[in-house]
């Protein structure tokens, strides 16, 4: 499983309570009221033990973590893989 299938199946079981018709690769997390701050923490918490990454706190910042695509995008370089488009 990639990331962003990977992060979504965590997003939508965690925080979407199994609908996954609410989420699309480029929907805000935020904006649409599906993370709020501590849903942020708890998302960030699962990327750090699923990829086994750190993210910094001048790493939380919705340009990494406010989507499918950005996380996707965002993992990529933490980790050096390219993920598939």
């Amino acid at each position: 499983m990639d990331v962003l299938e990977t992060v979504k199946s965590y997003v939508v079981e965690n925080f979407l309570f199994g609908e996954d018709r609410r989420i699309g690769p480029d929907t805000e997390f935020l904006e649409n009221g599906i993370l709020d701050s501590t849903g942020v923490l708890e998302l960030i918490g699962f990327l750090e033990e699923k990829f086994a990454i750190r993210v910094e706190d001048d790493e939380v910042v919705p340009d990494n973590l406010d989507s499918l695509n950005k996380i996707t995008l965002y993992i990529s370089k933490k980790t050096g893989k390219i993920q598939p488009a």
